[in-house]
């Protein structure tokens, strides 16, 4: 009975940790790195940068969710 729902095939995981590494750890680092310098501040937004452009490419490669799968999940109710 559960083996016949099907999975949408989407990586959660892996786009979240990206996601906070970006929003909290990379700006914990700089405000733990004392003093704040031009340096340090580019490599912090380089940092938080590089995860979101890694965790936009995690979820357009394993999110494969459409609109036509969610419409066939009802089971033909009517």
């Amino acid at each position: 009975m559960l083996d016949s729902q099907k999975s949408t095939g989407t990586g959660y995981t892996t786009t979240v940790a990206l996601l906070i590494m970006a929003i909290i750890f990379c700006p914990a680092v700089l405000i733990a790195s004392r003093p704040i310098g031009y340096v340090s501040l580019s490599l912090a937004i380089a940092c938080s940068a590089l995860c979101v452009i890694l965790a936009w490419v995690n979820w357009k490669k394993y999110s494969r969710l459409t609109i036509p799968s969610i419409a066939t999940q009802d089971g033909g109710a009517k």
